[in-house]
């Protein structure tokens, strides 16, 4: 078994703390990877605290993970020793049902196995995440990190990157296209960016004006705040898509429902402890959608990274070491940072 240094919560009211575990040692296909960065993702605090209600312990969160290839098994053809690589959100999926034929693996009908909090596939042990200095990946859910890009700068691309990609590109985000998104976060920040490389008209609809400047700098047409209402009226039946990156069930869904075109859609992203209220005449009334995306497919992932990397797009990151993780959820719950914590691994020696 590999030795791993991490960090990880004991319940769901303890703070995360130094841990030592095991890794599995590589089968043929496996990659092991040393991890030099981890992004900290939003769920990650969810899952921490079992706001979602599956968790299991101990766990050690991450999946946005960012590393180097330390060893790969015989019989690994896509990646050699000292090759960039991330992993994002899985790490696994049945591989035979038509969602994982299609390459959208991250909707795997069997469910895909997840990077953290999750029970690998042989029933062997549960997956432990990016919060770590060591893991082992089967090589067909890992990622090839562009050289353009730096380790710390792609962790986040493995979760909030591709979390906006996929809705954008779904959804055909381009020219001609408005497009708000809802929220100034971590994942607000990259539809800002991935949204106006793609070419299309990017609204930011944000609670305060406070983060209206940054937005700006990064290409955004048109900034909301959302606090008051009759800003929001000026935007009656304009968008052609809207993306809800919030992850509160306090936004009022009827407010945004009506800044929709006829047939326009709205992608919930954001995943609130509590469920929403919603009424369904705002939909009804003008045939409007109301979906949801998660993450992206391997294939599609790698694709976000190489168009990431041509568009010299990345996101704004704030470095700490391993032991500001618990001050970071704090600030994250505050909208305390600008705009993804990314861990230096490198600071749990």
């Amino acid at each position: 078994m590999i030795k791993a240094k991490g960090i990880a919560t004991e319940s769901p009211q303890a703070k995360l703390a130094p841990f030592s575990f095991e890794r599995r040692n590589p089968k043929e296909h496996d990659v092991i990877i040393d991890i030099k960065y981890c992004g900290i993702c939003h769920s990650d605090i969810h899952q921490a605290r079992n706001e979602w209600g599956h968790s299991a312990y101990p766990m050690v969160p991450g999946h946005e993970i960012a590393g180097v290839v330390r060893q790969v098994g015989t019989k690994v053809t896509k990646y050699k020793i000292g090759d960039h690589v991330g992993v994002g959100c899985f790490v696994d999926s049945c591989r035979t049902c038509s969602s994982c034929k299609q390459d959208l693996d991250n909707y795997c009908l069997e469910g895909h196995t997840m990077t953290y909090n999750s029970l690998e596939r042989d029933g062997s042990a549960m997956t432990m995440g990016g919060y770590s200095d060591v893991i082992v990946v089967d090589e067909n859910y890992v990622l090839r990190i562009p050289n353009s890009i730096p380790l710390d700068k792609a962790a986040p691309l493995l979760c909030a990157g591709i979390t906006l990609y996929s809705p954008l590109m779904h959804w055909k985000a381009g020219p001609n296209k408005k497009v708000g998104i809802l929220g100034m976060g971590g994942l607000g920040h990259m539809g800002v960016k991935i949204g106006v490389a793609l070419g299309a008209e990017i609204t930011v609809l944000s609670h305060s004006d406070k983060k209206k400047d940054d937005a700006m700098k990064m290409g955004a047409h048109n900034f909301v705040a959302t606090k008051d209402p009759e800003n929001l009226k000026k935007y009656a039946g304009y968008f052609d898509l809207i993306i809800n990156t919030v992850s509160s069930a306090d936004i009022n869904m009827m407010d945004y429902f009506n800044l929709l075109k006829l047939d326009a859609t709205l992608v919930a992203l954001g995943a609130p402890e509590k469920p929403l209220s919603i009424s369904p005449f705002p939909l009804i009334l003008m045939r409007r959608n109301y979906s949801g995306s998660v993450i992206g497919g391997i294939k599609e992932t790698q694709e976000m990274l190489d168009f990431c990397a041509k568009h010299n797009i990345v996101p704004e990151i704030e470095v700490i070491g391993s032991s500001q993780v618990n001050e970071a959820y704090e600030r994250i719950l505050k909208s305390d940072v600008r705009y993804r914590f990314v861990i230096d691994m490198a600071s749990l020696n």
